[in-house]
């Protein structure tokens, strides 16, 4: 940063200091960052509508159907990209936010912010089946961050902001703020406090601004419920809430058994060209998997469901409504391998959508079995494609308030609640008794980074072993005589254990002063006796990089140790004593509730 800008940027923060209050400053911000974030929506939207419009007008794909070979040109570009600019594989969205918030401090690299707006368009843009929704928040994100940095606020408050520029990104995306909020709360553990909720409440006002300024009262959904709730429809929401569970489950799996199967493919162009393949096949057949989605969501709604499946090899069919069932099933089916296989050969993009879709396919194919059965039965379509949307959000990612809302604020109403509870309950409470962890954070709990709304779970993962690590210990080699150790270790340390290490600086053992205390004056023994004869095996010990502060915590429990030594990479690397681990427990206890 030029020295003038640096004495500008002083002088706004002093100013700030004298001027404005902490929790003053945090509203501003929580502002900039929704309009921030609200603004980097729209442009990876208009980007990607701006390329999606050139290619339409290309007459090769057009006119001659040679639009399933696009996927493979827009992953190339995004490889390209990445590996002259990016220069570092791309990670998941959203997966990525909540390992910075876990273990970074919330810290996001600043080159995120333009990734996002590139790689994911580029995807997208050119018929990649994922969303758009993961990199706006994920660009969002990256702004909160380095904007929290350059007016150095406390981690705490970075987190918070990283969760205002989600909601920012999803009302200005959605036009749904009350959703938008709940979605930072499910999603990125936020307590909902008033501390937290005023802040997520401006952001998400200033992100529907944003998209009402720059794209006027355009929605996503075109869609006015026409046919109330009937309480004799609720056993067939509940199938639908089953069958979304089911679905979600699928959904999941899929995801990572598609990545399980590209994993042997180790070099990025192999995987871009599989991948690429795979994706044109799956077009060419079904091409509503093209690109995001929304079209065909909302020529469901409309109740076009030929508009909705395009030209497919089966248009000579479509005459039979099983036929068209069939297809809108296949799109339940294959929109998650379309999207995992995108994401797999290198693609940029989210879940979100794409979940939306496979949600909306599977509702309006419940419906028109039901409708089509001939058993006299008949319901509305269109609340059954809305429905299907909420119960597979509620079960892929666990979030069954941000579902409900979500599709309540879409619909301008609430003439669907009743429903929308019903299947979003059944979905999440099937999806969550079956699988633990969602695509987001599977990975991150494998590795104990994830946090939760369990307060003590949460703490522990915030915490760093890197800040309780001691090493004014001073060393013993193994081979040294009592006398050498009392010389050269027990006269110059303030602490009563030494841990005994080899030529390797293996740790072998410890020492501890009360075993040595009365042999210490003992000058017979200096020379005859060696320092490894007073060593025993320490009661645990802690591996870094592989224990977790939760398995820490449990050592020290079960070995009733006050100090464990720490091993990296088959080294000796110093002590954690429990006092010092319980005081930085309580510390960050403290600043993570805010008490």
């Amino acid at each position: 940063m030029p020295t003038q800008n640096k004495s500008f940027l002083k002088r706004l923060l002093i100013w700030r200091y004298k001027h404005i209050s902490e929790k003053t400053f945090i509203y501003i911000l929580s502002v900039v960052v929704g309009l921030l974030a609200g603004l980097a929506s729209v442009t990876l939207k208009n980007i990607t509508y701006f390329i999606e419009a050139s290619l339409e007008r290309g007459i090769i794909f057009s006119s001659n159907q040679l639009y399933f070979i696009l996927p493979i040109i827009g992953l190339t570009l995004v490889y390209l990209y990445v590996k002259f600019v990016h220069k570092e594989r791309l990670k998941h969205a959203v997966s990525s936010i909540l390992f910075s918030l876990s273990k970074k401090k919330g810290i996001i690299d600043r080159k995120q912010i333009l990734t996002q707006l590139v790689a994911a368009p580029l995807t997208v843009g050119f018929g990649g089946s994922v969303g758009l929704l993961g990199p706006a928040v994920a660009s969002g994100a990256a702004i909160s961050s380095n904007l929290g940095r350059l007016f150095h606020i406390s981690a705490k408050t970075r987190s918070l902001l990283i969760a205002c520029a989600s909601a920012g990104a999803i009302a200005s995306i959605f036009q749904s703020p009350i959703a938008a909020i709940i979605f930072a709360v499910e999603v990125f553990s936020m307590d909902l406090t008033m501390i937290s909720m005023l802040p997520l409440l401006l952001a998400s006002i200033s992100g529907v601004l944003t998209s009402y300024f720059f794209l006027g009262n355009e929605v996503l959904f075109t869609f006015n419920i026409s046919r109330a709730f009937a309480v004799k429809d609720t056993l067939f929401y509940i199938v639908l809430g089953i069958g979304t569970g089911v679905a979600s489950i699928y959904f999941t799996k899929m995801y990572f058994g598609i990545l399980h199967l590209f994993k042997p493919l180790k070099s990025p162009k192999y995987r871009l060209l599989v991948g690429g393949l795979a994706i044109g096949i799956m077009l060419y057949m079904i091409p509503p998997l093209y690109g995001e989605g929304f079209s065909f969501i909302n020529n469901l709604l409309l109740g076009d469901h030929i508009q909705a499946l395009g030209k497919t090899p089966f248009d000579a069919f479509l005459d039979n409504i099983w036929v068209v069932i069939a297809l809108l099933f296949g799109i339940t089916i294959f929109k998650a391998v379309a999207m995992t296989t995108t994401l797999a050969a290198g693609g940029a993009g989210g879940i979100f959508i794409p979940t939306m879709v496979m949600g909306s396919a599977l509702g309006n194919v419940v419906a028109k079995v039901i409708n089509n059965l001939g058993l006299g039965f008949s319901v509305s379509e269109s609340n059954f494609t809305l429905i299907g949307m909420a119960g597979l959000i509620a079960g892929v990612l666990h979030a069954p308030l941000t579902a409900i809302f979500l599709i309540a604020e879409i619909t301008g109403g609430y003439g669907l609640f009743v429903p929308l509870m019903i299947t979003a309950s059944i979905s999440y409470l099937i999806t969550k008794n079956t699988i633990d962890y969602t695509i987001y954070t599977r990975e991150l709990a494998e590795r104990g980074d994830l946090l939760t709304h369990n307060k003590d779970k949460a703490v522990l993962t915030l915490m760093q072993l890197d800040d309780l690590i001691e090493m004014n210990f001073k060393k013993v080699d193994q081979h040294m005589t009592l006398g050498e150790m009392l010389h050269e270790s027990v006269a110059k340390s303030t602490r009563n254990i030494f841990p005994v290490v080899d030529s390797q600086e293996a740790l072998v053992g410890i020492i501890l002063l009360d075993d040595i205390r009365e042999f210490m004056f003992d000058t017979t023994l200096y020379k005859s006796t060696k320092a490894i004869t007073f060593m025993q095996k320490p009661p645990e010990i802690i591996f870094y990089g592989q224990d977790k502060m939760q398995a820490i915590m449990q050592k020290f429990q079960d070995s009733g140790a006050w100090n464990l030594p720490v091993v990296k990479d088959g080294k000796y690397l110093g002590f954690v004593s429990k006092s010092k681990l319980l005081t930085a427990y309580r510390r960050e206890l403290i600043n993570f509730t805010g008490n």
